[in-house]
């Protein structure tokens, strides 16, 4: 039995597929992609208040943000097939697009007690994510726009929230690894799209797999992952060179290994694991940064 299961038998069983909806296997990266804007801000310097906060953050943003998002996407979507972070969905209930809106409103609410930089950034993550799933605007069937939409709310907001817990000013670095981080997944997006691509084209989506084909989105993908560790390159050439660097040079080989497999056997690389094999690399990529730039 899952832990998902273990967890579910002692709930109601209407209440499952809700929290299944949830889902709840993304908190974990949500959450540690957050926890590196805390960690960049504080500077690994952990008192009573810094970790009140980042796990007031963790919760506000991953728990209920995030987790609403992708509750939203899936009232929406009505999917049948796998999608991200969940396998075999369940029917879809009749009131989850109400349910994933309290989840993001009361994220919004708790927000307000953090940081008004904290708040503002969650709000505008909130918006974009009812933009992205609800017609009529639907970004996510947009070619470009469902890019755009990822890359700055996975990408730079995220990381900008865990900065923002702390209500830090932006500094120099911090720009610069942002902009490492929406190139970054302005690369990492289209691997999460290409195993849906059968379905996205029945729904009549033109996302940017369907806009480019899978090969052309794979070319896209490698040049957004180089000019992300250009930035990352810059950051710390300028501000922190350091025997550290090096392991974001193994998080850059990482990314190409997989990026370059990929494209070379697109018609039969294995497209849901290519995906989540991609997770890894954005871990490793997430450690590369705080061992480059704090220690």
């Amino acid at each position: 039995m899952s832990k998902m299961q273990s967890l579910l038998r002692f709930l109601p069983r209407p209440w499952h597929a809700y929290i299944l909806h949830m889902r709840l296997r993304a908190f974990a990266i949500v959450a540690a992609h957050f926890s590196v804007g805390v960690m960049l801000a504080s500077e690994l310097d952990f008192s009573p208040e810094v970790l009140t906060r980042w796990i007031a953050g963790v919760i506000l943003w991953a728990g209920f943000g995030h987790s609403g998002t992708l509750a939203l996407n899936s009232a929406i979507d009505r999917d049948e097939g796998d999608i991200g972070y969940l396998s075999n969905p369940p029917p879809v209930p009749k009131s989850l697009w109400l349910y994933a809106l309290v989840l993001l409103l009361l994220g919004g609410v708790g927000a307000c007690f953090l940081s008004l930089r904290f708040l503002i950034s969650y709000l505008v993550c909130a918006a974009m994510a009812i933009l992205y799933s609800v017609p009529p605007m639907r970004l996510k069937a947009i070619a470009g726009a469902d890019v755009l939409n990822n890359s700055l709310g996975y990408g730079a907001f995220t990381l900008y929230g865990g900065w923002a817990a702390l209500d830090r000013e932006l500094d120099p670095t911090m720009w610069l690894v942002l902009a490492a981080f929406f190139s970054l997944f302005a690369g990492f997006y289209p691997l999460t799209q290409i195993y849906q691509y059968d379905e996205d084209v029945a729904r009549g989506d033109r996302t940017l797999v369907i806009a480019l084909g899978k090969r052309g989105a794979l070319r896209w993908a490698i040049l957004m992952v180089v000019s992300a560790f250009a930035f990352l390159g810059g950051a710390v050439w300028q501000y922190h060179l350091t025997a550290w660097s090096l392991v974001l040079l193994a998080a850059f080989a990482g990314w190409l290994t997989l990026l370059l497999s990929w494209i070379a056997h697109v018609h039969t690389y294995p497209e849901q694991k290519g995906m989540y094999c991609a997770l890894w690399a954005w871990a490793l990529t997430d450690i590369g940064v705080i061992l480059a730039l704090v220690l």
